[in-house]
């Protein structure tokens, strides 16, 4: 009896087989099992969890409340007798697309892009930082590094020298008295 199983879906496939000229009885028995034991126990009927009966007229059903991503082991008979092999079908039912498995796996690659984006951040910031460093530090000559905000400090500090003594400074400057506008936007004047 050739059994064929086709439009399988995540929980539902369609099931057909021929006519069966031997069949005195009024149904035809159509088993199926999630279960792989049913096929190592040998073909019989108490090993089915499903057993729907068909009347002989139809040769074809429709199987529903399918598990997804599971193996079937199913068997269609004439009468109420125990299948052979050749009454018998092993087919599997696809993902679904609302599967839990399958947000565990976005999920699972959500986690891997948030990783990675916290990584970049924190190279990102140990490089900004590198940068700072460097563009801030100076090395002196006793080999110690100084802070670019320090030797501006006392460049400023030894500077307001010049400006200490008005006279002094007037009388280089021509009588105008000028503080480099560099030092005059950083700090205020003393007088």
């Amino acid at each position: 009896m050739g059994v064929v199983v086709f439009n399988i879906s995540a929980t539902s496939a369609h099931v057909s087989w021929p006519v069966s000229p031997n069949c005195l009885d009024t149904f035809y028995s159509v088993m199926y099992d999630p279960n792989w034991n049913s096929l190592l126990m040998g073909y019989k009927r108490k090993s089915f969890m499903i057993e729907e009966r068909i009347p002989v007229s139809q040769t074809s059903t429709y199987l529903h409340h399918l598990i997804p991503q599971t193996a079937y082991f199913l068997c269609v008979t004439c009468q109420a007798a125990n299948p052979v092999q050749d009454q018998c079908q092993v087919f599997s039912t696809p993902s679904d697309n609302n599967d839990p498995h399958d947000r565990a796996g976005w999920e699972l690659a959500m986690g891997v892009w948030l990783t990675c984006c916290v990584l970049l951040l924190v190279i990102a910031g140990v490089l900004l930082w590198g940068c700072v460093h460097t563009m801030c530090c100076v090395p002196t000559r006793g080999g110690t590094t100084t802070t670019r905000t320090s030797i501006a400090r006392q460049d400023m500090m030894a500077s307001s020298g010049i400006y200490a003594n008005s006279s002094e400074a007037s009388g280089k400057n021509g009588g105008i008295v000028q503080p480099p506008p560099l030092l005059s936007l950083l700090t205020p004047l003393t007088t």
